[in-house]
């Protein structure tokens, strides 16, 4: 349960922080949240879940396979952030 608050505490912290700013700056602020706040927690909180839905405890290593999947996802939000064009508008 403590998991699934924080992935949705960091998703409202980085919506307000990317509120009026230009989209390169919304993919860092995007990316860097998913590599900190929702990788890890949203890992742990699915991984969790699903070993107790199949009740057998090693089923939660799958937590070591959606980790390093969304982490990477983040990862290239970013780069797209940092290498893209600089834009004026603001969505």
């Amino acid at each position: 349960m403590v998991a699934l608050a924080m992935v949705i505490l960091g998703s409202v912290v980085a919506w307000q922080f990317s509120k009026g700013k230009s989209i390169k700056r919304k993919y860092i602020i995007w990316g860097i949240t998913i590599m900190v706040a929702i990788a890890p927690f949203l890992s742990f909180s699915i991984g969790l879940t699903y070993a107790f839905i199949v009740r057998n405890g090693w089923a939660g290593l799958i937590m070591w396979v959606l980790f390093p999947i969304i982490f990477i996802l983040g990862f290239i939000v970013l780069l797209v952030g940092v290498f893209k064009e600089k834009g004026t508008e603001a969505m």
